[in-house]
């Protein structure tokens, strides 16, 4: 890991995902690869993620290709914590790629918004 760590929430399958990871590997970073469909996430770190990037749980809740409608994810009346536990039972329920820096996070679709969290890197890191 690098002195200016970065992170992708990665689904490997996915093209923007790996567009996300090779712009990142483009300028000059070895992330950090989390294919969060086999590893899961916790609701604790769901959590961190949905703050750390702004939003709730219903804002990176994917639905195509998911069970979200089956699960009746979609009703406007579902909580917040009801589509974490989803998601920690079911991680193609988050919308990826994700992408963290210390600098913030991002969504990163289209995966070119992940270059502005890159260059947001403070001069003390190397």
């Amino acid at each position: 890991m690098s002195a200016f760590p970065v992170t992708i929430f990665h689904n490997p399958a996915c093209g923007t995902s790996r567009n996300a990871l090779a712009l990142i590997r483009a300028a000059g970073y070895g992330p950090e690869v989390v294919e969060y469909l086999k590893a899961g996430c916790t609701k604790p770190r769901l959590q961190e993620l949905f703050q750390r990037l702004g939003v709730k749980p219903r804002d990176l809740m994917r639905v195509r290709g998911t069970p979200a409608e089956e699960l009746g994810l979609r009703a406007p009346d579902v909580s917040d914590d009801a589509i974490l536990a989803a998601m920690e039972q079911h991680p193609i329920l988050v919308e990826r790629p994700i992408v963290t820096t210390p600098k913030g996070a991002v969504l990163a679709r289209p995966a070119e918004r992940v270059i502005a969290l890159l260059e947001r890197r403070p001069p003390d890191f190397a």
